[in-house]
């Protein structure tokens, strides 16, 4: 791995594990307020948005910051980090022990290198994915740095298949897998990735709720479908407060059929 890319990596971990040792203080602890598109916010989540913010600024002198919590249009610069800075407020306020701390690092609107740190479980996902941009990117997606890749195994009753809440129409006599709904948008894709689920399907995510799993689950084998239009490249002067990206992956292009039928019923 070059310098570039250590660095890179080593900031994202070093941050994000210092952001995720304060919210684990307040894990449980506190109020959320409802926000106009109707998703929760927390004082947690508004601290732990500037202080990654704070950080990037520090660090990447020049590079383009969007954020969940913050400046939401693309501003078109070459380099840019995706913050998502507490995905599963309401988990993180009820006390589920599922949320998540996303990190993605754009290269002219498309990432390619990506970091989602699970505190309460202690689980750190990253990958690299070059895509078409010919920039020299290490390989490989890793949970706890080692290597993790998509299953292979075939649908069944003992295999599981992610939905959001906004999804449920999917749930169809002849669903071949056991649903699960983890309530974050980021680890539903990572289990993907990991290999312990054969596919996912969000249906309203953001492009912070993909920008770091989008790397990390292609890294790992998966296949990436957009439902509406593909959420990358970003388009500079892009406000993407509002616009949503139904997202649908799977361990492995044969299962595209398999589970197509069932998620094109959710209307989005």
């Amino acid at each position: 791995m070059t310098e570039f890319w250590a660095t890179i990596l080593e900031f994202a971990q070093t941050t994000t594990a210092r952001v995720g040792n304060q919210l684990m203080k307040d894990f449980g602890q506190v109020q959320a307020l409802q926000k106009a598109d109707g998703s929760l916010v927390t004082r947690a989540d508004q601290w732990a948005d500037q202080e990654l913010r704070d950080a990037i600024a520090s660090n990447f002198s020049g590079y383009g910051i969007l954020s969940e919590e913050g400046d939401q249009t693309f501003p078109g610069t070459e380099w840019c980090w995706v913050i998502d800075p507490l995905d599963g407020t309401t988990n993180f306020t009820r006390g589920i022990p599922i949320w998540s701390i996303s990190l993605g690092l754009l290269y002219q609107g498309t990432p390619v290198f990506g970091y989602v740190y699970v505190p309460p479980v202690n689980e750190a996902f990253h990958g690299f994915w070059s895509g078409s941009s010919q920039l020299a990117v290490p390989s490989g997606a890793f949970l706890n740095h080692h290597p993790i890749h998509t299953s292979d195994d075939a649908p069944s009753h003992n295999h599981f298949f992610n939905l959001c809440s906004r999804s449920t129409a999917a749930i169809q006599k002849g669903f071949p897998c056991k649903i699960r709904m983890l309530g974050v948008a980021s680890y539903n894709f990572l289990t993907v990735a990991s290999g312990a689920v054969l596919g996912s399907f969000e249906a309203t995510p953001k492009v912070w709720d993909l920008a770091a799993a989008w790397v990390i689950t292609q890294a790992a084998g998966g296949v990436w479908r957009s439902l509406k239009s593909d959420p990358f490249p970003l388009l500079p002067g892009e406000d993407y407060r509002t616009r949503s990206f139904p997202s649908f992956v799977v361990s492995r292009a044969e299962l595209i059929p398999v589970f197509s039928p069932f998620v094109e019923r959710v209307k989005i």
